[in-house]
């Protein structure tokens, strides 16, 4: 009988083994290097754009004033070009023409929201701002402006209240006894308590050191998630293991305001009556209460978190940083500063506050806080949108899924629409007989269904602040 005996297996030595590894290794990076490149490739029929860098693309050019960087290169590639953000794919609009043709013409087709890392890593593409474009996104928008209608400017005593908060603020400014002081910390507070009162019924009080820290984690994360570190998160999600970065302080930021929004959200439902709601808070809860059991409902506890979050950070950022630059030029331009003055007294004579039924008498002011708004680009490159189907714009094709970027710094510094935009000049929003002018190419907050609710919060805040 033969014997059959297995080869004997040869011993790996140290060497090899360590060969074998560095050929998969290298076989494993040249695998990931060729995908990325694949994925950078354009699409037929995509728009042109600057020549990005192997792997990382485009990302560094938008690391400081990206909004200039991006109107620059229309004046090269045209309205519409494109952009590698390392791997993501992304159309540019430049200019109100192309604006308008894309958020207005085609509203529909441009009104997704990117399913971005970042994005599903803080708020799980749920809540308001950030919500994919459907049947959940409809129900949160109309909650929205709602509650900004029925809590907010439909009240003859909410304008009341919002007057009180202007004198708190007033009384806040006294106590520095006409010493030099850093004006952000009170108009912060001030403003965000005009949002509060529709969100939670409630203001917090300008000492309440745990509502000043959350502010101030809001308006750091703001900055976060614009900054170049949230752009390689987004082409690269595996740096959120590296233990450095600025995402990481985001991640941590983001953690603790949403324990402290959920303490928050807590204590102000407290004697909550259902389907008698007092805020925005009771009118979510009750949406809650009522979908219980729908598997399909968008209605959590948890996107009642993100929602409110976004809210606070929606009616805070834009008007405090309006407020904010309006003092400054208020101060660069004396007879500006003047002029203004001189119109509010002529109107609220004998120490009367000031109410909606003034604004109209009252247009040098509102000039003045609209060329602000054009001038000084609040929300320069709008929130982040994502094609929801194949689109056509200009004779190129978008593929669905596509984000766009809408660069609002272009509208406002359009030659075709703003005689020297680069001057600071309120008359272009008057008339020759002096009569407040509506400019077409104004969009402060872009253009869309959901930017109809930012555009509440703030046109609800600054003109009574002012």
């Amino acid at each position: 009988m033969v014997s059959l005996k297995p080869p004997s297996l040869m011993p790996v030595t140290r060497a090899e083994a360590l060969l074998i590894l560095s050929c998969l290794a290298v076989a494993l990076l040249a695998f990931l290097l060729v995908r990325q490149l694949v994925k950078q490739r354009r699409p037929p029929g995509f728009p042109p754009g600057p020549s990005p860098i192997p792997i990382i693309g485009n990302i560094f050019s938008l690391a400081t004033e990206p909004h200039v960087f991006l109107k620059k290169q229309s004046e090269v590639h045209g309205q519409i070009f494109s952009l590698d953000l390392g791997g993501i794919m992304t159309v540019v609009l430049n200019g109100y023409d192309c604006v308008k043709e894309c958020l207005y013409h085609q509203s529909e087709v441009f009104a997704d929201r990117p399913s971005l890392p970042l994005f599903k890593k803080m708020t799980k593409m749920g809540g308001l701002l950030n919500c994919k474009y459907g049947k959940g996104w409809i129900d949160h928008r109309k909650l929205a402006c709602n509650s900004f209608r029925y809590y907010g400017s439909s009240q003859k005593l909410f304008e009341r209240r919002i007057t009180e908060e202007c004198m708190f603020f007033v009384d806040a400014i006294d106590k520095h006894k006409g010493r030099p002081f850093n004006p952000k910390h009170l108009v912060t507070n001030a403003v965000s308590n005009i949002t509060n009162l529709i969100i939670f019924g409630q203001r917090f009080t300008y000492d309440d050191r745990n509502f000043q820290h959350m502010i101030e984690i809001f308006s750091e994360n703001v900055e976060l998630a614009v900054s170049g570190w949230a752009l390689l998160y987004n082409a690269f999600p595996w740096i959120e293991y590296l233990p450095f970065g600025k995402h990481q302080k985001l991640f941590r930021n983001a953690v603790e305001v949403y324990d402290f929004l959920q303490e928050v959200i807590t204590g102000f439902s407290h004697g909550r009556v259902p389907h008698s709601p007092r805020h925005y808070v009771d009118a979510y809860l009750d949406e809650l209460e009522q979908n219980t059991g729908d598997p399909k409902t968008s209605f959590t506890y948890e996107n009642l978190i993100y929602s409110v979050g976004e809210l606070i950070i929606a009616g805070t950022e834009t008007t405090t940083n309006t407020l904010r630059w309006a003092m400054l030029y208020m101060a660069l331009y004396p007879n500006i500063q003047e002029s203004v003055h001189r119109e509010i007294d002529s109107v609220l004579t004998h120490g009367r506050p000031p109410s909606l039924e003034n604004k109209h008498r009252m247009p040098y002011v509102e000039a003045v806080l609209h060329e602000v708004l054009r001038f000084c680009n609040i929300v320069p490159l709008g929130i982040f949108r994502a094609t929801s189907q194949d689109a056509k714009v200009n004779g190129y094709t978008i593929p669905k899924g596509t984000m766009v970027i809408t660069n609002l710094y272009s509208v406002h510094f359009d030659e075709k629409y703003w005689d020297d935009p680069g001057v600071f000049l309120p008359e272009r929003f008057l008339d020759s007989s002096g009569n407040f002018l509506r400019r077409e190419a104004f969009l402060p907050f872009s253009l869309g269904r959901l930017l109809e609710v930012l555009f509440k919060i703030h046109v609800m805040n600054y003109p009574r602040l002012g």
